[in-house]
């Protein structure tokens, strides 16, 4: 996927990047031993090939002029501080880092070395997969999401803080982010915000409901989890996790929108198969938060034709009228 966010970085300066990490002996030589992973939307991500054959993956951050939204700043801290938190609390398969550096003496971003992991991604594949096959890895994943949700905070909000103790409070205000981040940019997402707004406010009693803060990964979809032999080998891309309730997390996205396919393999290897009136309307506005991101964020990743958009504003009416708002 093109992205403005996509942080390139040259040869010269990518082996520069590899003597610090792995040191001098271990840089390559020749061609060949760098290609891009080109499935990713918001980071770059190299496969690297180091000079005693081992392979590796080196994700670099988007550089600072590019305007991210407001939730996306600091991506990278959040993805290293989420690894360490499964690797320390959970079984869940991660990557571990090999090498991380925040001094922005190479390049202009963060970034990260981690081993190269061998197997297929889930959102690649599963299209050619038996419907089996695939059920039986979602269900897998549905086990994994409950075990990344069981980590406990002490307060919703991002990793790095400010906590509160009101879901609402905190919820509301990311979405508030979102709207401003589109209102900034001028994006067209179909609506007024004020009417976007008086949707969330009418809503809102039911994030009450929510008083536990769990570690929720929010973008954990089948492009983010990768598989062999039958088994979830590896999770990756932990960059949007935060403190907040668990049924924001992508995989009951379908419980509520049918184009984001059947939740019902995730949902029972989760152990949450039916949810209540309360929960239903929940799951609704983390669709329409998610709905409004799809669109708004078109314009700041400064995508070349307009796939994105026009399947994601659709949705968008579809999840406002979930929550009672059609147009006239």
């Amino acid at each position: 996927m093109e992205s403005i966010t996509k942080n390139r970085q040259s040869p010269e300066t990518l082996k520069a990047m590899i003597e610090r990490a792995y040191g001098a002996d271990r840089v390559p030589a020749g061609d060949g031993w760098v290609s891009e992973l080109g499935h990713g939307w918001f980071n770059v991500a190299y496969r690297i090939r180091l000079r005693d054959g081992a392979e590796v993956v080196l994700k670099i951050a988007p550089p600072p002029q590019v305007e991210v939204m407001a939730y996306e700043r600091g991506a990278m801290s959040i993805e290293l501080r989420t690894l360490e938190m499964l690797r320390t609390h959970t079984s869940v398969p991660v990557p571990p880092v090999d090498f991380a550096d925040q001094s922005r003496e190479l390049c202009d971003a963060d970034y990260f070395f981690m081993p190269y992991v061998d197997a297929d991604n889930l959102g690649i594949v599963s299209a050619q997969l038996p419907a089996v096959e695939r059920e039986a890895y979602m269900e897998q994943l549905g086990a994994a999401n409950r075990e990344i949700n069981s980590i406990r905070g002490e307060g919703f909000g991002p990793l790095a803080g400010p906590r509160h103790p009101s879901w609402r409070h905190v919820f509301t205000g990311i979405v508030e982010d979102v709207l401003a981040d589109g209102e900034r940019r001028g994006v067209d997402i179909g609506w007024e915000y004020d009417t976007v707004r008086e949707v969330v406010a009418a809503h809102a009693g039911s994030l009450d409901e929510v008083t536990e803060p769990r570690l929720v990964e929010w973008d954990l979809w089948d492009s983010n989890v990768m598989v062999r032999d039958g088994k979830i080998v590896c999770i990756i891309d932990h960059e949007r996790a935060l403190f907040g309730d668990p049924l924001m997390e992508a995989g009951f996205v379908g419980s509520q929108l049918p184009d984001f396919g059947d939740p019902t393999p995730f949902m029972r290897g989760y152990g949450h198969t039916e949810l209540s009136a309360n929960e239903q309307v929940r799951r609704r506005l983390y669709c329409l938060h998610l709905m409004l991101i799809m669109v708004i964020e078109t314009v700041y990743r400064g995508h070349t034709d307009t796939q994105q958009y026009d399947w994601a504003r659709p949705r968008l009416d579809e999840t406002m009228a979930l929550l009672g708002r059609t147009r006239p």
